[in-house]
């Protein structure tokens, strides 16, 4: 799985964290800054230019994270 993630150190913010998305050339940047808030990054196209961007905080991107991982669980 780590093979299709591309780590990218940026000094002084955070880390950059680049996936392949379902169809070439779709790819998705998630930025997980140092004080917790993260922001994802969606590209249509090789552009440098993200066709949108999700600002989230830190128990935001949590949720996200169980929601899509499957593990969210509904009281």
């Amino acid at each position: 799985m780590g093979q299709h993630v591309k780590v990218q150190e940026l000094p002084g913010i955070g880390t950059r964290y680049d996936l392949a998305a379902g169809r070439v050339p779709q790819h998705v940047s998630v930025v997980v800054h140092k004080d917790g808030h993260r922001e994802i990054y969606a590209f249509e196209s090789s552009t440098e230019e993200p066709t949108s961007v999700i600002e989230l905080t830190a128990d935001q991107a949590r949720l996200l994270g169980a929601v899509l991982s499957g593990s969210y669980v509904v009281d």
